[in-house]
């Protein structure tokens, strides 16, 4: 099955809770695109043995580099990051199993429009541009399970700018350690976020490291979250930020 990517803004509607709305077994969110072998490129096994491993803070491809291959993720978790003329940083998405990055290069993309770094040990598959298109070119089942896969990414961009212009910054985060929790692979019962910086937090949800500091405090002070080497949430607790007006 493959997996979404958890986007900048989490689209949990505020009168829900997020186990009502779910993606696939990977991090994301969204609606579930559809069912494949876990691993999708298992009838490819040419590009079965193009699978690297890479440590921690690895970065895979910088931001304006010659974009010529689509990557796929079958273990760990890669941030995908964006600077702006002013040297400004933002967190577009973090990555996580069964799911794709890079594909801009289908579209014609010449350069990445991101960076790409792990933020754990990963199991990357790296596919040039010529196989992929041959793959899909070979297997039209496959090709509209990609394609709905890529029309849901697209939906989910939509998603964030609404999160993004109409809720705040505190039902923001709520939403973003909802789903990080859910679709972490530290814990089963969806309340463990392995350890993330408040400074990555801040910039997936637009605001300051000082803003979630704040936020993270009070949500700690009123139980909805405890945190030292991991975040452990109260997803009871913090669903009610969603529900606040």
């Amino acid at each position: 099955m493959l997996g979404q990517p958890i986007r900048t803004a989490v689209a949990i509607p505020s009168n829900i809770t997020p186990t009502i709305r779910t993606t696939s077994p990977a991090p994301g969110r969204g609606n579930t695109v559809g069912t494949l072998d876990p691993n999708p490129y298992r009838m490819h096994n040419s590009l079965m043995d193009c699978v690297r491993k890479y440590p921690a803070k690895h970065v895979l491809y910088q931001q304006g580099d010659y974009a010529d291959s689509v990557f796929y993720i079958q273990e760990g978790r890669v941030k995908l990051s964006v600077v702006s003329n002013l040297g400004r940083e933002a967190v577009v998405a973090l990555m996580g199993p069964n799911t794709f990055f890079g594909e801009n290069c289908l579209a014609d993309a010449n350069n990445r429009r991101y960076t790409a770094t792990t933020l754990q040990r990963c199991k990357i598959t790296e596919i040039s541009k010529h196989e992929m298109v041959e793959i899909l070119a070979r297997n039209p089942k496959y090709a509209d399970l990609f394609m709905g896969y890529l029309l849901t990414r697209n939906g989910q961009l939509q998603e964030d700018l609404i999160d993004q212009l109409f809720n705040s910054s505190e039902k923001r985060l709520a939403r973003l350690l909802l789903m990080l929790a859910y679709y972490s692979d530290s814990d089963q019962s969806g309340c463990v976020i392995k350890k993330i910086s408040q400074e990555t937090l801040a910039m997936m949800i637009g605001t300051t490291r000082s803003r979630v500091s704040l936020f993270m405090n009070k949500f700690r002070r009123l139980g909805m979250l405890e945190y030292d080497k991991e975040i452990r949430i109260n997803r009871e607790q913090l669903s009610t930020v969603l529900r606040e007006n």
